[in-house]
């Protein structure tokens, strides 16, 4: 297999969130000209999940390999075709994740040739609300469902195995108030006065740090409010969010004392703090964002690596280094053959 070429064949379809159809087609074509047994696993509409599993020496067609290889097909917006030069493939999906797919699939074509079965699982989904892990992890947890006892999760690492992965607590904070001509502000009330008083104090507010993983950070992402310059405005919202370093209740407690009494806090969404499995001999990393491996507890002990840095995920010259995907697939073999010994 060439892994470049498959790369750029990879980032040449189109598959942000929502629209990974095409792209689970080809995966699903090219693992059963393979020879692998692959499962197409529904998740909404038009996408799904693809499950894949090899086959190795004199082991029976039902069992289920004890490590599963995973990672996600969606990409963001948005979609950048493939180009590359000397030392690089760019493109949207190129380190977050399809290089990564490509290393795993060439992983588990190395291993079996050498007799170690592993499992492929590729999911819809991650960038946005990870539905496509959630019904994977339904599916594994039904009695027909694979249940591996490891699962190497794919995100760009720079090939460096991740100690831990922060969490996410995403918090919404909405402020009330009464409109009226700006010219008489005293027979108004602005929201977004009060909006910005709550979001003064959470900024200076002390966040918990851990001396292994760093301290929990903020990010103001989204603000918005009011109705014209010359209107007091009657509402105004910011959307928050925190990366954490460990359990979010006393943050919880905190941010709701800190916020006040004249906006309202609500916690949409919480992706917990995880420390991880490493391996022996490898350089290791702290993940500050976050991933699938929360969502997919029916696969296995999870451990996290992948060629690429997370540093260019997500912007225009997305790009993932060659010399880093093929390294990738020595490590995915090397980790696969220790842990299967284990």
């Amino acid at each position: 297999m060439d892994v470049v070429t498959f790369t750029r064949q990879l980032v040449d379809i189109e598959s942000i969130t929502g629209n990974e159809s095409a792209v689970a087609n080809y995966l699903y074509g090219e693992l059963c000209r393979l020879g692998y047994r692959t499962l197409k696993m529904p998740v909404e509409g038009d996408r799904f999940n693809l499950y894949a599993v090899t086959e190795a020496g004199d082991r029976k067609p039902e069992a289920v390999p004890a490590i599963t290889f995973s990672t996600h097909m969606d990409t963001v917006p948005p979609f950048i075709p493939s180009s590359e030069d000397e030392d690089r493939i760019y493109g949207r999906g190129s380190c977050d994740a399809k290089g990564i797919i490509a290393a795993q699939v060439a992983a588990a074509e190395r291993l079996r040739r050498q007799g170690t079965p592993v499992g492929l699982l590729f999911v819809v989904g991650e960038e946005r609300d990870s539905l496509g892990a959630q019904v994977a992890n339904q599916y594994a947890a039904s009695t027909q469902g694979p249940r591996s006892k490891f699962l190497v999760n794919g995100e760009p690492t720079e090939n460096r195995i991740a100690l831990a992965s922060k969490g996410t607590l995403r918090v919404e904070i909405a402020a009330r108030g009464r409109m009226a001509h700006s010219a008489y502000p005293e027979l108004g009330e602005s929201a977004i006065d009060k909006l910005i008083s709550a979001l003064a104090c959470l900024r200076t507010m002390q966040l918990p740090a851990d001396p292994q993983v760093g301290p929990c950070t903020l990010n103001i992402g989204l603000i918005e409010g009011g109705r014209a310059p010359n209107v007091i405005p009657d509402y105004a919202h910011a959307d928050l969010l925190y990366r954490l370093v460990g359990p979010s209740n006393d943050l919880r407690q905190q941010i709701l004392a800190e916020a006040g009494d004249q906006v309202q806090v609500t916690f949409p969404l919480e992706i917990p703090f995880l420390r991880l499995r490493s391996v022996d001999g490898l350089p290791t990393m702290i993940a500050a964002f976050t991933t699938d491996i929360p969502q997919l507890t029916n696969w296995g002990e999870p451990l996290l690596i992948g060629p690429g840095s997370i540093h260019v995920a997500h912007t225009e010259s997305e790009y993932i280094e060659k010399k880093q995907l093929h390294q990738a697939i020595d490590l995915y073999c090397s980790i696969a053959q220790q842990l299967s010994i284990s």
